[in-house]
């Protein structure tokens, strides 16, 4: 599976971006897509998910209600709107896929950056006045 992001840029605070992760080459129908983030000197941190069966999601309380996440299946490319972007949000940021048909997994998908195996190469996001 391949994963290519698009969709970063600079933004002045309380501006918005349409982040896009597209994907190709699966072999399966059941891929959880997640986005986490990284900047510079700071641990990478898991933003968004979306699960593979039935749609369901999860925020870090960090992006809560600000950001949004969805998924077309007939393009194969989830979405994540950033909208409200402060300075803080500026980072890199990376979606990620893993295998799964577990209906529970938005639940802690956060949480469990180590068990994606196809990454993208990432997207800039830079917040600024």
């Amino acid at each position: 599976l391949q994963l290519v992001e698009s969709g970063g840029g600079s933004v002045q605070p309380g501006g918005s971006l349409r982040l896009s992760c597209a994907a190709s080459g699966g072999t399966s129908d059941y891929y959880a897509i997640a986005w986490f983030r990284q900047a510079p000197g700071k641990e990478r941190e898991g933003v968004s998910c979306i699960s593979a069966v039935d749609g369901s999601t999860n925020f870090a309380d960090s992006v809560m209600r600000r950001f949004t996440i969805s998924r077309d299946n007939a393009k194969n490319t989830v979405y994540l709107q950033l909208s409200s972007l402060k300075p803080e949000d500026s980072a890199v940021y990376y979606c990620a896929a893993v295998e799964t048909a577990d209906p529970y997994y938005a639940d802690y998908c956060l949480a469990r950056s180590f068990e994606y195996d196809y990454w993208g190469q990432g997207t800039q996001v830079t917040v600024s006045s």
